[in-house]
């Protein structure tokens, strides 16, 4: 695979920042393109390390200190308003040089394309400081604004309104984004050279090489404001198949009775007690037998009945297909999942972009959401028995996984990641394009690529 200037992509950094719905997709993507004979490398946390490893990948920790089950015990990351602001002073600062770093480390020069997730700044900011191609990889439609059809944000109305209201709040929102971000990314920045940017979300996180939507028009339509150089390829359900089969143990409880209803109040979530505390209880009303999906098992209430079981982990494309429904916080990850096998979902939304993927199923007509402040057994059990009765809904259901079973997500993106090889114009070019596009300035003049020792300087001055 070769670009403009006939240099041969050999090697593929993938960069992602977040817990495992933010990371399996990476890892689905990596498995696709080192199929394809690329060398592959994924940045991310260490806490991921056995999974990347074991898919076959390299794998770089960018700072190795960094505790992520540490990180995610603060309550404060499911704050409907909190949230991404705890995010980014917890997780996207502090990795912003380590990342940075790694991908200067570990590039091979003029063989290297490197794809970053939405908050993996310093890949950004290589592709600026050192003309290292990037595609940006967008996993939820809540990163693209519009003024026709917008994503759904915790409290704010962006949605709906007249446009000149739904620009108000979207500057409110660039306001209030800016003056978190920018002060210690410009410094950075301006370390190595750069100038200062702004609207951080709503353009220069976008790489202007390519910006890749890991979701199908048929959930979120492309609208004719996006960024110009979006590409929307499809869901990358990739969820440790090859990693990680079902236990014995597991195996014996699905085909010991009729399918079960599958809980999970998210990877990442350490604060679920309450959530399986309604799941049991809706179990119990409902006489149907449940499956309590959570790595943190302190969360789970003790004694769990003979018809509810818990379990860490478990490929949701072999579990949803053998299982009735499923319950979960409304990440894009389980709710894909869902589509793909058919079956209906309820979903607790809190935070981020669940509150959008909430109103989309709903939309669809294949599930319904129940606030937090409702999530309790009398009123989730009637939700679910709705759901289970409605026999529209089941065909809507197998509809859309049907849809899902004629195109491959995580080739699509791969194809758009070899797409984007092909077009990259020369490095320095590059490099100066992405500065105009980002400060709307002519770029600064610098060197193709730091050598060793200007880029332990450089870094010194950090």
């Amino acid at each position: 695979m070769q670009n403009t200037m006939g240099a041969e992509l050999r090697h593929v950094i993938l960069c992602t920042l977040g817990s495992s719905g933010d990371v399996h997709p990476f890892v689905g993507l990596g498995r696709e393109l080192r199929r394809r004979g690329y060398r592959v490398t994924v940045i991310t946390a260490g806490y991921f390390r056995s999974l990347v490893e074991q898919a076959g990948l390299e794998f770089v920790d960018p700072r190795p200190e960094m505790d992520f089950r540490e990180m995610i015990r603060n309550p404060r990351i499911w704050h409907p308003l909190r949230g991404t602001r705890t995010i980014i002073d917890l997780a996207v600062r502090p990795l912003l040089e380590p990342v940075y770093r790694s991908i200067l480390a570990h590039q091979t020069p003029g063989q290297t394309l490197v794809c970053g997730s939405s908050l993996a700044f310093g890949a950004r900011v290589a592709q600026e400081a050192d003309g290292i191609p990037l595609v940006s990889v967008h996993l939820s439609p809540l990163l693209f604004r519009s003024d026709f059809e917008g994503p759904r944000l915790p409290v704010l109305q962006v949605h709906r309104g007249p446009a000149w209201f739904r620009r108000l709040q979207w500057r409110l929102v660039d306001s209030v984004s800016d003056r978190a971000i920018c002060p210690w990314l410009n410094r950075f920045r301006g370390h190595l050279g750069l100038p200062p940017v702004r609207h951080v979300f709503r353009e220069w996180m976008h790489s202007p090489l390519r910006l890749v939507a890991m979701f199908p028009g048929w959930f979120a339509p492309q609208q004719r404001d996006w960024p110009p150089q979006t590409r929307l390829a499809g869901f990358p359900l990739y969820s440790e198949e090859g990693v990680i089969e079902p236990s014995p143990d597991v195996v014996r409880f699905i085909e010991a009775g009729p399918p079960p209803l599958v809980f999970t109040p998210g990877s990442a979530n350490l604060f679920g007690g309450d959530f399986f505390l309604a799941a049991v209880e809706a179990c119990r009303r409902l006489g149907r037998r449940g499956l309590l999906l959570t790595r943190f098992p302190e969360q789970v209430p003790a004694p769990l009945p003979d018809t509810v079981r818990h379990v860490d982990f478990v490929p949701f494309r072999w579990l949803l297909k053998r299982s009735a429904l499923l319950v979960h916080h409304g990440g894009i990850g389980s709710m894909s999942q869902a589509f793909a096998a058919g079956v209906p979902q309820v979903i607790m939304p809190m935070g981020f972009d669940q509150c959008d993927n909430a109103a989309r199923v709903e939309r669809l007509g294949v599930g319904s959401s129940l606030p937090t402040r409702r999530f309790r057994g009398p009123a989730l059990a009637s939700t679910i028995r709705g759901l289970l009765e409605d026999s529209a809904l089941a065909r809507r259901c197998r509809d859309i996984a049907a849809r899902l079973d004629e195109a491959d997500g995580l080739q699509l993106a791969c194809d758009e990641i070899e797409a984007a090889w092909e077009e990259c114009p020369p490095r320095e070019a590059f490099s100066q394009s992405a500065l105009s596009t980002a400060t709307g300035k002519d770029a600064v003049d610098r060197p193709d690529s730091p050598g060793e020792g200007e880029l332990r300087v450089r870094l010194r001055r950090v």
